[in-house]
């Protein structure tokens, strides 16, 4: 057993609905169990609002008591209007307040005491802190590919360029990042974070998602996929669990391509055991991923999944007609259509993709995952 730790995880909100915040209050739960003083903290309160259960076994706290004001896109007070430069000022001197909660915060703690940023806003605030005698961790939940085309890249390398190590969750991505210029950097998987009270039969006509109704989770090519093979079998269903801003959007599409939104978009659901137990085929239409923990709950439920390649963490958890379902390449609709069709026709490939899913997945078993924090913690303190 590991000697007990001070372990401060920072993200951006914590009660926030998103599988960010799923892990983070999942590895905290974890590392608890494991004896180790966890602290999950937010930086501002959530805009979605998500519950994670009650009477949990690790103090929460927020920094801020109201959302912070954006940040203007443009450098140096001098370039900015008098209403965006009253707004910076505002914003600093909040920030400061927040950083110096973090830094009192991290003063009180033992010898040994780990810090990790669990996304990069919050590690601005880890950034400006006091972390003198801590171990340092900043982490990039999304692949090298997508934080590259965001504003997120330029901060990635500006305030993790200094911690101890910069964590991706697949190896693929950390050697984008190496090839990129950063030398602090490792990779870290998520564990599997759900154990199957029921497991599906296969035999349900169902195919499900679970998501955020947003831009980067596809959820609109999934529609126009379903738009070419749902009418050919009509004793099956598509069933989309989740809430977000394109929600309106998605059902006027969905009317638009002749389905039945309201039997489609079924809302969020807190009960993903009855979900995933009642169906056959599990589809992930995203364009961005870093380490899907929707694949590996469908995997951990013995359900074939068919997922667009949009990052490694993908291929890492499906290898391809092998084990866990069928890959196709992002974006190509028609091909999401034809996989789903091959699995709604093939219950033996249904099963047998499956149950290799199953024993895959495994490798992603919590203790597993533990054991690897736990070692990375005692390398990086020498």
């Amino acid at each position: 057993m590991a000697e007990p730790r001070d372990i401060f995880i920072v993200t951006n909100a914590v009660f926030e609905l998103g599988g960010l915040q799923q892990w983070a209050h999942e590895i905290s739960r974890l590392l608890t169990g494991r004896g180790h003083r966890v602290q999950l903290i937010g930086v501002e309160p959530a805009r979605v609002v998500r519950g994670y259960g009650s009477d949990l076994p690790y103090p929460t706290r927020t920094l801020h008591d109201d959302f912070l004001p954006p940040k203007p896109k443009v450098s140096g007070l001098h370039a900015l209007n008098p209403v965006d430069r009253v707004r910076q000022r505002r914003r600093d001197a909040e920030m400061a307040r927040g950083v110096r909660q973090l830094s009192a915060l991290f003063r009180a703690a033992q010898p040994g005491a780990v810090v990790i940023a669990a996304q990069i806003w919050a590690g601005e605030w880890v950034a400006a802190a006091d972390t003198d005698g801590m171990i340092v961790i900043g982490m990039s939940h999304e692949s090298y590919q997508a934080t590259r085309s965001s504003s997120r890249y330029e901060r990635v390398q500006r305030y993790y360029a200094d911690v101890d190590i910069h964590l991706t969750l697949t190896d693929a991505d950390a050697d984008a990042w190496a090839r990129a210029g950063m030398s602090n950097i490792g990779s870290m998987p998520n564990p599997m974070m759900v154990e199957p009270a029921n497991l599906p039969t296969l035999d349900e006509k169902t195919i499900i998602t679970l998501g955020r109704l947003s831009h980067e989770k596809g959820i609109d090519m999934l529609l126009e996929a379903w738009a070419l093979v749902g009418p050919q079998y009509p004793d099956w269903e598509l069933k989309v669990f989740g809430s977000g801003p394109d929600e309106s959007q998605l059902r006027a599409q969905a009317r638009e391509l002749g389905l039945d939104d309201t039997r489609i978009l079924q809302g969020r659901t807190d009960n993903i055991d009855a979900a995933l137990s009642s169906a056959s085929i599990y589809a992930l239409p995203s364009r961005q991923e870093g380490f899907p923990v929707a694949v590996m709950e469908a995997m951990a439920y013995g359900l074939p999944t068919v997922a667009f390649d949009c990052a490694p963490g993908v291929t890492e958890l499906i290898e391809d007609e092998v084990s866990g379902g069928l890959v196709v390449t992002p974006g190509n609709v028609p091909g999401m259509a034809a996989a789903l069709e091959r699995l709604i026709k093939d219950r033996d490939l249904r099963g047998r993709l499956g149950e290799a899913g199953q024993r895959s997945v495994q490798r992603y078993s919590p203790d597993h995952i533990l054991d690897r924090w736990e070692a990375l913690f005692a390398l990086l303190e020498r």
